[in-house]
Formats: C-alpha cells, structure tokens, sequence
C-alpha cells in the first residue's frame, strides 16, 4: 500500500496507461522487486513506469522529470529520462512517470569482475556529471552536508547495527569518520549530483558498471557526496585507478569522501539487518554490500583504495 491508502497493482498501471497514455497501454506490464519511495513496472522491454509509494516521492518524482532531460544528453552511461508524465487523477492522487528502462542487473544483486574498467567508467560518468550547477539546480534536506554536521546519523547508524554486525573494527571505523569530520569544506562552487550512489542505483552488464539510476535525490553540492561510491561500488584495488581516472579531487575532498561512505556502508548495513529482520523497508543484499565497503575503507586507510 502507498501512504495514501491505494495499493498499486498491474491493473492500476494498465488503467493508468490507458486513461492517460493509451498508445502505450498494450504493453506488458510486470512489477519490478525493489524501490524505496516509488514502485516501479516494467512496461515492454525500454520502459518503466514509476510510481510514488510514499509522502515526499512525487516532489522528488517532478524534480527528476525537470532536471533528468538536462542532463542526460551529457553523460556517457545510460540513464532513466522520462518519456512520459502521468498526471494525478481519481484512480491515483499523485503525479507517476514513464521513463526509459536501464539494462543490466543492480549491483547489489551481482559483482563487478572487471574492476579497471568499472573504475574509469565511474570515473567519466561523475567527471562528465560534475560540472558548475546553475543557481536553480535543486538543494537537498538531508544530504549534501560537510560530515561533521551528520555526526549524529553517523553515531545513530553505528548504535543502531547489532554487535558482531560490522565485520569491521569499530575503532578503524571511527578513524576513518574523525578524519572526514577533520577535512576542510568543499571551497568550489556547487555541481551537479546523483546524490545517492550505491550498488542498489546502479546496473552492471559483462562484469562492468552499465547504467545508472534513480536520480531523485539528485541535488548540487560538494562533489564528495558522489566520489564515495569508489569504496561503495568498486572492488578492492580499484579506488587509485578511479581517483586518478578522475582527477578533479584533491586530498580534502577525497578525506571528505571517504568518510561519507563510511556512514553510507553503515547505512546498508542496518537496512541489510532490516531485511534479515523482516522489517519493513529492510533490505536482505545490501547487509554483505555495506560489510565489503566498510572493509575496503578501513583496510585502505590512508589511501585512495
């Protein structure tokens, strides 16, 4: 069920089409596992449509539409650009979308082999995606603070993962967050970002990163926020080739960085233990995912890697 009430079904979506987009009502609709705040529908082979299941998804679902046609053209991996906007009606309150589907299998269900190439493919993705933004390019609530102000998510995050639950030294953790909270601020001006770059937001095809998705916490900010995903997505020994491949960061922002994916491998961790839990929202694979961030972390502390 969505926050408001309606359950969002097959049927609901082929109604949707049809009332609103019918050229593409006769094709096959088949629910896709996963999502956060929307639900997602395969429709045909190259479309999804997206649909908001929580209060806050819809803003965020319009603020994609706006900014994703911008800036797709610019980037060298494929991404979700909306084909169609689904407009609130009597059959579902809120605003839902058609977008381009991305190929490939979600990282957190499946593993990069060849590292090197993930590396520099990452790296041209952000380097081509981290430019200037301009003055109405969208803030964000909950991301895009220096570390030493989600000192306290960070804290939260540790207490909230059962002992034994790291796979990781609890003090090197700790080294590793004290040190970003200790970098100076990002001093360049605001560019653009995915935002929320983890395995679960990106796809993977021949054993290389392939495609990414779901853009709706894209905001503009320090680049570091992204830069994260090197210990969040890559394999072991590949952060030295993505830094280098990048070249824009310098020690601050990559001390910043390194520190963000800490809190972001503590992050998955605990919806990893939801999962095993059975919570609600939990997620069962992104347990493993974070422990083997979190271990590149601290093994490579002090380094790029």
């Amino acid at each position: 069920m969505t926050d408001c009430g309606i359950g969002i079904s097959a049927e609901l979506v082929h109604d949707l089409l049809q009332d609103q987009h019918p050229d593409l009502a006769g094709l096959p609709v088949r629910e896709v596992a996963g999502g956060w705040g929307n639900q997602m529908w395969r429709l045909g082979d190259e479309l999804a449509v997206r649909m908001p299941r929580r209060e806050g998804a819809p803003d965020l679902l319009r603020k994609e539409c706006r900014w994703l046609p911008v800036l797709a053209p610019r980037l060298p991996l494929p991404v979700p650009t909306p084909v169609r906007i689904g407009e609130p009606s009597a059959r579902f309150p809120w605003p839902w979308s058609v977008m381009t589907w991305v190929h490939g299998e979600p990282l957190d269900h499946t593993s990069i082999s060849r590292g090197d190439h993930a590396a520099d493919t990452l790296a041209d993705f952000l380097r081509a995606l981290h430019v200037a933004a301009p003055a109405e390019a969208p803030a964000s609530s909950d991301r895009g603070a220096h570390p030493r102000k989600c000192t306290d998510g960070f804290e939260y995050f540790l207490r909230a993962i059962t002992p034994g639950g790291l796979a990781a030294d609890v003090h090197a953790v700790r080294a590793v967050w004290d040190d970003a909270v200790a970098a100076p601020e990002w001093a360049g001006p605001p560019v653009w970002l995915h935002g929320d770059l983890h395995p679960a937001n990106v796809v993977v095809s021949d054993g290389t990163l392939s495609g990414v998705i779901d853009f709706d916490a894209m905001f503009a900010g320090d680049p570091a926020w992204d830069l994260a995903a090197a210990w969040l997505l890559l394999p072991a020994g590949a952060g030295p080739r993505f830094f280098e491949a990048y070249a824009l960061a310098d020690e601050a922002t990559v001390r910043r960085a390194r520190g963000l994916a800490a809190m972001k491998s503590l992050f998955l961790i605990l919806m990893g233990q939801n999962g095993d839990r059975g919570l609600p929202g939990g997620k069962p694979a992104w347990g493993p995912a974070g422990r083997a961030a979190l271990g590149r972390l601290t093994s490579g502390f002090g380094r790029s890697s």
